[in-house]
């Protein structure tokens, strides 16, 4: 069979690209080393956040956001300061894709069926000054039935252009080579695999029953990050970032391997901004696993103390959800890599969310009467379990049986329930007025000044150590490997460039390989909800070149 364009990778900016491919009725190839049961990749697992500038949702909260605010939000959180190089198309990719958010992208989705939860979360708060790091405004937009619906659409308009014969649709055919020829990308070389039925996420056997070759016009890498290859996250560790750690867990499934960036790289296109990187510190090992190391990561509101293993807590702006890496560089400088989390069970109740579709039964099942029964007294179900079954939680009713717990899980009796008592002590000194020097609890109040999270997100500013708010919980953190923020240095087109600068002719990226867009779109940091919409935009930036070129 002639085919136009062959995507390498099923997640969803391969399923984007290959869904604009097919609606200009170019034929496709579309190949992917995991089993069908993995179609739409990483995005299925996803909460399903947005970001979205000037939304409905946004204005409906009392939310005045604008394109200017963002784009100063942006560009005090990517950093970019590599302008002459690496970072001059990623800047091109930022302003493209700020113009999106604030433009056509809800009404786009909206036409693709995808609907909107209508609290918009704040994430990645900053902590600093107007223009460095940070969201100014909630832009968090969780989609109504959380990633599995994001993937749905994209999903069905593929698997119909299968059906009219435009996309051939093979899983278990794993790119070990782009095929070069004068210069040109012209095709692909790899391994069959035998057949898999292990279910989505689970690893998949990686035995060769055979071999491929297949030609086209172009070739669209949408393969994704390292996130689960923590030796090759390792390998790419910036300095900045402190010493790597040694135990991490996976926020991804194990194919998320990052092969096929060695690859094109070897076919001539450049990988640039390797050392940037996405990975969070609120980890929790999953009580029941899907793929190997499997973390779960704690969306968590402002309140609750975040220590240090050896019991220090953390300085300002290092609280939940303020700098992800931040925090992180935090508690790598510390020599360790875990930290804890002492909270209440009002905290508890209110306050924690895990991320992910299948800890999100109610909004991911699209059900209005679990979701209203969230702000019953109680732990969300989920959170409940990881409460009962979860190895890295502690209940207790006082702070010493507390502290003694937690140098027992340890196994290392590095805390010291006095110092930690004194530093609870003083915080909750600080619960007597309204107003306060201590700046994590300064940013409760302002967090309760919005209304989604004084409805939703927030417990009310109490004190610790008062029994009745109790029992006391600690929570043990792990660092999770995530996104991949560097890539392939793309173009607007999606075309692959060399080291020159000078695209690779037939060679297309999108998604996390590309950085989301151009080598890396959110230069240092990301100001989340950012990483679905980059697949998304790319994937239709990349479809919609090719199939004009073509």
């Amino acid at each position: 069979m002639n085919y136009d364009v062959i995507v390498v990778g099923a997640g969803l900016s391969g399923l984007v690209g290959a869904a604009e491919l097919a609606k200009a009725n170019k034929k496709v190839l579309l190949l992917d080393q995991e089993p069908e049961a993995s179609f739409g990749g990483q995005a299925f697992w996803s909460f399903g956040g947005l970001f979205l500038i000037d939304s409905p949702e946004q204005r409906r909260m009392g939310i005045k956001d604008s394109r200017e605010l963002a784009w100063q939000d942006w560009l005090g959180t990517a950093g970019f300061d590599r302008l002459e190089d690496e970072d001059v198309w990623a800047y091109k990719w930022a302003e493209a894709y700020i113009d999106f958010a604030s433009g056509e992208k809800r009404s786009w989705l909206r036409e693709h069926g995808i609907r909107f939860f209508p609290v918009v979360g704040w994430a990645e708060r900053g902590g600093y000054l107007a223009d460095g790091h940070g969201n100014s405004v909630p832009r968090f937009h969780v989609v109504w039935g959380t990633g599995p619906a994001i993937v749905k659409p994209f999903e069905e308009h593929v698997r119909e252009a299968m059906m009219k014969g435009l996309i051939d649709y093979r899983p278990r055919h794993r790119v070990n080579e782009l095929i070069v020829a004068n210069g040109a990308v012209k095709g692909v070389h790899g391994d069959r695999l035998v057949e898999s039925a292990v279910p989505r996420g689970e690893k998949s056997s990686r035995d060769v029953i055979g071999d491929f070759e297949f030609f086209a016009e172009a070739v669209l890498v949408t393969s994704g990050g390292i996130g689960g290859n923590h030796e090759l996250v390792r390998q790419n560790w910036p300095a900045r970032l402190g010493k790597p750690p040694e135990h991490m867990l996976s926020g991804v499934p194990h194919h998320v391997d990052g092969r096929m960036l060695g690859i094109t790289e070897k076919a001539g296109g450049r990988i640039v901004n390797r050392d940037r990187m996405w990975h969070y510190t609120e980890g929790i090992k999953n009580w029941q696993s899907i793929w190997p190391n499997h973390g779960i990561r704690i969306l968590p509101g402002p309140s609750s103390i975040w220590l240090s293993a050896t019991g220090e807590r953390f300085s300002s702006p290092n609280f939940p959800g303020f700098d992800t890496l931040g925090t992180l560089k935090a508690i790598t400088d510390t020599g360790y890599d875990y930290s804890w989390f002492i909270l209440t069970q009002k905290i508890i109740e209110k306050e924690f969310t895990l991320s992910g579709s299948e800890q999100n039964p109610d909004l991911t099942g699209k059900s209005i009467k679990r979701v209203l029964s969230r702000v019953l007294p109680g732990a969300p179900p989920p959170v409940q379990a990881f409460l009962d079954h979860g190895e890295d939680f502690i209940m207790a009713n006082t702070i010493d049986e507390l502290v003694a717990q937690m140098n027992q899980l340890s196994g290392q009796n590095l805390l010291d329930v006095e110092k930690i008592r004194n530093q609870l002590l003083a915080r909750d000194r600080e619960m007597e007025n309204a107003f306060t020097k201590d700046l994590q609890i300064a940013a409760i109040h302002v967090a309760r000044k919005y209304r989604g999270d004084r409805l939703s997100r927030v417990a009310s500013p109490h004190k610790l150590l008062d029994p009745k708010n109790g029992p006391l919980i600690a929570v043990r953190l792990h660092i999770v490997s995530r996104k991949t923020l560097g890539g392939l240095q793309t173009d607007l087109a999606g075309r692959v460039l060399d080291l020159h600068g000078n695209p690779v002719p037939g060679l297309y990226a999108a998604g996390e390989v590309s950085g989301f867009g151009g080598g890396g779109v959110h230069g240092y940091r990301a100001l989340e909800g950012t990483f679905l919409g980059g697949c998304l935009f790319s994937g239709r930036q990349a479809g919609r070149s090719l199939a004009k070129e073509l």
